[in-house]
């Protein structure tokens, strides 16, 4: 039950699509500009830096937020909170890319899940951050650098939780990891197009238009 909570609840703070409702307060609706897509890096490629950073912290927030509430419900199952935080995480990243009241076409959830890394562990957090600022120096591509960032996250989930970092029962440790492998595998399949166009070499670059 608790399970269904956090992703059920999460899934609400979800529908808040901060890009899609930026856009529409400055007459712009941006699932009609650029890539179609209501995340802030289509937000920062039509808008500017300034709207972009701004829909980025709303999603991140977005997941934060709803994390620390779950934290401090279930304070006293220190056994299993960690895998609470990472459904209701899961959940908002779900109302972030399938938003019902918008045909179930929302953003692709690397600002939700950027919520989710502070929420889970600063040392990851803190690898990623490298990482991804790494890959979008050198390469301008914010896809790629999600998309490292997104594995790297999976492979420490697993590799602090196999150390018994996250005070997580050994029953619930398998669905923690497959838990964590859906946020990357979803992170994955919105990209798709991405990954596509950077196979053959045609992926866009950030601070160039979208051709």
């Amino acid at each position: 039950m608790e399970r269904i909570l956090c992703l059920l609840g999460g899934y609400v703070f979800g529908l808040f699509q901060t890009g899609y409702l930026y856009s529409k307060m400055h007459h712009v609706d941006i699932r009609r500009e650029g890539s179609g897509n209501s995340g802030s890096t289509n937000v920062l490629r039509v808008m500017g830096v300034k709207a972009g950073a701004i829909v980025f912290f709303g999603d991140f927030f977005k997941t934060l937020i709803p994390c620390i509430i779950v934290r401090l419900v279930f304070v006293d199952k220190p056994e299993m909170v960690n895998l609470l935080v990472i459904y209701t995480a899961l959940g908002v990243i779900l109302g972030h890319n399938y938003p019902f009241y918008m045909g179930f076409k929302g953003g692709k959830g690397i600002a939700a899940t950027a919520g989710l890394l502070v929420a889970m562990d600063l040392r990851v957090t803190l690898v990623c951050l490298i990482v991804f600022a790494a890959i979008v120096a050198t390469t301008r591509f914010v896809s790629l650098g999600s998309l490292v960032v997104v594995s790297i996250f999976l492979a420490l989930m697993i590799f602090f939780g196999q150390r018994g970092d996250y005070g997580l029962a050994a029953s619930y440790l398998p669905e923690f990891y497959a838990v964590s492998a859906v946020v990357t595998g979803m992170a994955f399949w919105r990209h798709r197009t991405n990954i596509v166009r950077l196979v053959h070499g045609n992926e866009n670059k950030i601070g160039l238009k979208k051709k």
